[in-house]
């Protein structure tokens, strides 16, 4: 288990990168619940976000990659537009208790 954040720290409709050792990641709440992703675009194998800003879109309800601008459904990870659809976001598995977000390796 490695410790992110406090949950406080990840608002609702807001995204949050983080780093563990080698691994670029995001974490995503939405509806409550906490998303972690591997900060890899399946189009180019490259980051979503060109910086530490957010990697959902204009309207907060689908993840985006700055890149191409290919769009992701928050809750599963699939792409529904742009060059990589019917790809998925390689989902990464979370706990989250009192003390805050935990990325379960």
């Amino acid at each position: 288990m490695h410790y992110l954040c406090p949950s406080a720290a990840l608002a609702e409709g807001q995204s949050r990168a983080f780093a563990v050792a080698d691994l670029s990641l995001f974490g995503v709440r939405h509806n409550g619940s906490v998303y972690l992703y591997r900060n890899r675009c399946p189009h180019r194998g490259i980051a979503l976000n060109w910086n530490a800003e957010g990697v959902l879109d204009a309207s907060g309800k689908l993840i985006q990659c700055a890149h191409h601008g290919a769009q992701f459904i928050i809750a599963s990870g699939e792409c529904v537009t742009g060059p990589c659809t019917g790809e998925w976001l390689e989902a990464l598995d979370c706990r989250e208790d009192r003390q805050g977000i935990w990325l379960m390796l």
